[in-house]
């Protein structure tokens, strides 16, 4: 029986789960020979995966206080193949996907409009998998800026990103080669996302996100769902006792220009201080014309007004 893999998208267990794929047994052979003082983690994650766009605010705090002390390499995962292979029950069709959407978004206090799915329904989220792919040949930090500007488009814009003119334009937003991402897009990088996926079956991923942390070939830990911060760090200390973990500036000015766009709740991790007074602290900014509020239907994005002293 074929499923659709959104089916089991779980906001309780936190994950976004392909249904069937089958749990391998994994091995170092399975790994690339890569020989690093850091832990290498393999993520796997997909731009419509709504898990994923939840722990965006415990991964980018993970990015500043652990960066030196781990790789973190971007997997697709290929939740979303087509609406034609779906089971009767659960999420089978775009519009059960708009109501899972606003129950997760308080649920993960991070900003969700899932009317793309009534208004102008994905039918795939495999093209922009391969749009990822295409930029991370190019660029691995540009890469990342290029999903986070597909997933709020998708997540807070309403706006079908497996069309080429909203996947261009995001490749324009992160100053990516448009001509040279075009024609990977439309070749190599469909070749690099097959790869993804077949090390994902071989990997036995069965959702996302999923976070691999491997160290010296070897596969030691595993990050499975929407997890709190202090599980990103408990599995870093597990491998390495030495990992320095690394002290940055919770100042707004200092994390704004780290991350350019922030909702409240990556704004409170980030900070640690609560959502309600990240929230009237981000208003007041605003207020004084430092960000602009971007208000969506479950929450604010706050982005840094260039035009503020």
């Amino acid at each position: 029986m074929n499923n659709n893999p959104l089916l089991n998208c779980d906001y309780e267990k936190g994950v976004c789960e392909i249904l069937e794929t089958p749990a391998n047994e994994t091995s170092a052979a399975e790994f690339e020979a890569v020989k690093s003082d850091k832990i290498r983690i393999i993520y796997y994650t997909d731009p419509i995966c709504s898990s994923c766009w939840g722990i965006e605010a415990q991964l980018r705090k993970f990015k500043l206080e652990y960066g030196s002390a781990v790789d973190i390499e971007y997997r697709m995962g290929g939740l979303l193949p087509s609406w034609d292979i779906y089971n009767s029950g659960g999420i089978s069709k775009p519009s059960d996907v708009a109501g899972h959407w606003e129950e997760v978004s308080p649920h993960y206090k991070m900003p969700i409009d899932g009317s793309v799915w009534l208004e102008d329904p994905l039918n795939s989220s495999y093209p922009p998998s391969i749009a990822f792919k295409a930029a991370q040949m190019q660029d691995q930090k540009k890469a990342i800026i290029f999903l986070r500007i597909i997933r709020e488009m998708v997540f807070l814009d309403k706006l079908n990103i497996t069309k080429t003119e909203h996947l261009e334009k995001a490749a324009k937003m992160a100053k990516l080669d448009v001509v040279q991402w075009k024609e990977d897009y439309e070749s190599k990088a469909q070749i690099e996302f097959k790869k993804d996926l077949d090390l994902g079956k071989q990997l036995g991923v069965r959702g996302f996100p999923t976070l691999i942390f491997v160290k010296d070939d070897e596969m030691l830990d595993i990050l499975y769902g929407f997890k709190p911060y202090e599980e990103f760090e408990k599995r870093v200390k597990k491998i390495d006792r030495e990992a320095k973990k690394n002290k940055y500036s919770a100042e707004w000015e200092n994390l704004f220009a780290v991350y350019p766009t922030l909702t409240t709740q990556e704004f409170a991790v980030l900070s640690n201080i609560s959502f309600e007074k990240s929230q009237e602290f981000l208003l007041n900014l605003s207020t004084e014309n430092k960000l602009e509020r971007k208000e969506i239907k479950n929450g604010d994005l706050w982005i840094l007004n260039s035009n503020s002293n």
